[in-house]
C-alpha cells in the first residue's frame, strides 16, 4: 500500500468506529393516544433514519421497532437500504440498517 491508500484506509476505519449504532439514539415519548417513542437522527451524507416503537408501529406491540429512511426530513423511498418502512426489527437489526444508511452517498 501507498501513503494515499493507507491514509485512505486510516480514514475509513475512524468513520466506521464514529458509525452511530441503537445505542446512540435518543427517544422521545410520544403522547397518549401512540403511547410509544421515536428518535430522528440525520447523518453527515444528508441521509437519516426516524425510529418508532408504539401502539400502531410495525412490531411496535411486539416490543420491536419501525425504522423509515429520511432524506433531510422527509421519509425516502428510493435508496438501496429500502424502498418502504422497516418493521420488526430487533436493536441490532436497527442498527445494521443505521450502518448502510450512514453509508448511503449523498
Amino acid at each position: 500500500m501507498n501513503h494515499y491508500q493507507i491514509s485512505n484506509f486510516v480514514k475509513q476505519l475512524k468513520r466506521k468506529k464514529q458509525m452511530k449504532t441503537f445505542k446512540d439514539l435518543e427517544f422521545k415519548e410520544l403522547d397518549s393516544f401512540l403511547n410509544g417513542i421515536q428518535s430522528r437522527t440525520l447523518f453527515e451524507n444528508g441521509y437519516g433514519a426516524s425510529v418508532v416503537k408504539h401502539e400502531y408501529s410495525y412490531g411496535g406491540k411486539d416490543g420491536l421497532y419501525e425504522l423509515a429512511v429520511l432524506k433531510g426530513d422527509e421519509i425516502c423511498y428510493d435508496t438501496p437500504v429500502t424502498s418502504d418502512v422497516e418493521g420488526y426489527l430487533s436493536e441490532d437489526e436497527v442498527t445494521e440498517l443505521l450502518k448502510q444508511i450512514q453509508e448511503l452517498k449523498s
